[in-house]
Parts: structure tokens; sequence; C-alpha cells
């Protein structure tokens, strides 16, 4: 994962929102997955990696009220949070999955973003440690990476690429998987 976040302000500064190739103006995908978790209104949902993503915006739409989102871009974020009104009920974190010490703990754990850019096995280990400790018990991790047959990079980084078996595999028998699609955007 880069650990700079120079790079990640740099496109940020750069591209407009739609140029990213990760844009979507509404992501259904990631809104149907945590509708299936169940989460009701009032559960505390962290998206990892967030940036300037629409999910925040469908979130509060859709009624949620404890909503945080960390990215390594505090220029994403502000584009983000420019777009909501000033009392919006979110967290912004400016910050790297790998250091962050949440400051709750989440129903919800939402990541279609940084868990693949993680090719050294030691960050994937603090990743998941991270998620352990910020995860209430019987909470839901939602993640998204590359498929087996996607790309093996993105943003020219290298990306590690996952299917249901290894991700799964991956996360270790504290997690049981619920859902796997294949979703190409």
């Amino acid at each position: 994962m880069s650990e700079d976040p120079n790079r990640w302000e740099d496109v940020y500064r750069n591209k407009e929102e739609a140029e990213t190739s990760w844009h979507e103006g509404r992501p259904q995908v990631s809104l149907d997955l945590i509708a299936e978790t169940g989460a009701r209104t009032d559960a505390a949902i962290v998206d990892v990696g967030g940036g300037a993503s629409r999910l925040v915006d469908c979130l509060l739409d859709q009624g949620y009220r404890r909503i945080t989102v960390l990215d390594l871009s505090e220029t994403a974020l502000a584009k983000a949070r420019a777009r909501l009104p000033q009392d919006a009920p979110v967290e912004w974190v400016v910050g790297n999955v790998l250091h962050w010490h949440p400051s709750a703990r989440f129903d919800v754990w939402h990541d279609r973003a940084a868990f693949h850019f993680l090719t050294e096995r030691a960050d994937q280990d603090t990743y998941l440690q991270v998620m352990d400790r910020a995860l209430v018990p019987g909470g839901h991790a939602i993640i998204g990476t590359f498929a087996l047959d996607g790309p093996t990079s993105c943003s020219g980084l290298p990306v590690d690429r996952y299917d249901a078996a290894s991700l799964s595999e991956r996360l270790g028998d504290g997690y049981r998987l619920i859902r796997t699609l294949n979703h190409e955007h």
C-alpha cells in the first residue's frame, strides 16, 4: 500500500471525481451489501479508503447517522465533505488504516479501496488486527478486491487479487463468508 499520501493528494487535486477509474455515481453494490447486513440506521459504519466516494452521501440519504470515512487523502475527504451539509453526522479521518486507532467500534466495515493495495503479508496482518479491534462482535466486513483474473495494478500500484476462497482464508477463522459477488466497473 502506498504510504505516501502525496500520491493520493496529487490524484485528487489533478483529476475530477469522474475521471478516476474507481468513480461510481451511485455505489449500488456497496449499498446493497450494507443493506444485506441488516444494519439499521443507527449502525456505526466505517468506509475505509472512502476518499471522495459517494457512498457517504447515499448512506446519509438512507438515514444512517453514525458514519466514519477514513482515507489517506485530505483533499479527497474535503471534496466529499464539501458536497454535504456542514452538520452531517460524519467523522472524517485523514490517516492510514494501518496506523489507525478508531475512536469507536463499528457494526459494518466497508472497504472497496484499500485492502487490495496491501501486498505485504505484514501489512495485511496489521490491517486485519485493526479491523478485528474495530468491529463489534457479530459485525460485518465488506471487502472489495480485484478478482484473480483482474488487473495486477491500480493507479500504478501493484495489487493483490483474491477470489472468495482465498480472501476468506486470508481473513481467517474469525470471519464467516456470507456472500460473494463479482462486479465489473
